[in-house]
């Protein structure tokens, strides 16, 4: 069962915040504060943490009604991992894919261990043939990777595992690509890679001022 509307704003002492429907009551992961409104438990979604949650909060244009499958390049400690478990409930699948075991461990212990729509990969992202774990093609990839070839990793990824006409959420994080380059300039560039691999671009945010010299990148797959 898929939680419907579980993106919402939330107002606290006359501010809005954003947050997600809690799939686990009464459980939070990384100390976040629960609010109860109208009978449900929100989490909510901290941007200067998710980078996620600060491309809504600056525009970001996605729906979450028909994916159900998603791999996510980067998982970490499983913040936004959490909280896109309860956008696409039990029914959905969050592949999880982190490359480092003692993060991981983090990951399984915190977020995979009570929610099983979780699915944790310990693997390369540059090595996508190894994710024994997986079974189907993907609605959604999510890539946050701190690596130079970030977007080539995502993109090898997505033609893999990712459905034609499907879209990536792809953040660019200009200073792990090259720090001699403008971010503006890093930011085209890697947007040219995915348009010379048969991406269209649908959305370009700058994630400023929750993480300075951060992009994120929405775009459809389309498969040669």
């Amino acid at each position: 069962m898929k939680n419907e509307d579980a993106i919402s704003y939330v107002t606290i002492n006359g501010k809005e915040q954003i947050a997600t429907i809690n799939l686990l009551k009464g459980i939070t992961l990384y100390g976040e504060k629960l609010i109860s409104r109208n009978g449900n438990e929100y989490r909510i979604w901290d941007p200067f943490r998710s980078k996620l949650a600060a491309a809504y909060i600056r525009g970001l244009e996605f729906d979450f009604s028909n994916v159900a499958n998603i791999l996510y390049l980067g998982a970490s400690t499983g913040t936004t991992v959490s909280h896109l478990s309860d956008i696409i409930g039990i029914s959905g699948r969050i592949f999880a894919v982190e490359s480092s075991t003692r993060v991981a461990r983090e990951l399984i212990s915190n977020v995979s261990s009570k929610r099983t729509n979780v699915i944790p990969i310990i693997e390369d992202a540059r090595k996508p043939r190894n994710y024994f774990s997986i079974y189907d093609k993907m609605d959604l990839v999510y890539c946050d990777i701190a690596q130079p070839d970030q977007t080539s990793i995502a993109i090898e990824n997505c033609k893999i595992y990712l459905k034609e006409r499907k879209p990536i959420l792809l953040v660019i994080k200009t200073r792990s690509i090259d720090v001699t380059m403008s971010p503006k300039d890093v930011i085209s560039q890697e947007i040219k890679k995915l348009e010379n691999n048969s991406f269209e671009i649908k959305q370009k945010i700058d994630l400023a001022p929750f993480d300075k010299d951060h992009a994120m990148i929405k775009a459809i797959f389309r498969a040669r």
